[in-house]
């Protein structure tokens, strides 16, 4: 199929404009959690480390964060409904699309340089 087809056949599921995420960013996905018939927003705060997707609604980022030595990592669709919302809290310079290698890293070896 034609990418400008499917780009123009996309457009009308989307119902928002998120902000154009990318490696090396901190974000905080607020996710909506339905347990039984009520909901709750539930947030995950964390670093992108690798974004994937090349139209608008195949677009995923993977979040990590550590949690007492332990890495987590999500996978969130950006466009999905179970996304109430992706704030950017602080951008870090690099220099690749994907920063997998941080997994192996520890203490002062995974710092990352901050954009003002």
């Amino acid at each position: 199929m034609d990418a400008a087809l499917i780009k123009v056949i996309q457009q009308g599921s989307v119902t928002d404009e998120r902000a154009e995420i990318v490696t090396g960013m901190e974000v905080e996905v607020h996710q909506i959690i339905k347990e039984g018939n009520k909901e709750r927003i539930q947030k995950f705060k964390g670093l992108v480390i690798k974004t994937h997707g090349k139209t608008t609604l195949d677009k995923t980022i993977t979040v990590r964060k550590d949690v007492d030595g332990v890495g987590i990592e999500k996978i969130f669709p950006v466009y999905s409904p179970g996304v109430a919302k992706i704030e950017i809290l602080r951008s870090f310079k690099v220099r690749r699309s994907n920063i997998t290698f941080i997994r192996d890293l520890k203490g002062k070896a995974a710092r990352l340089k901050e954009v003002k």
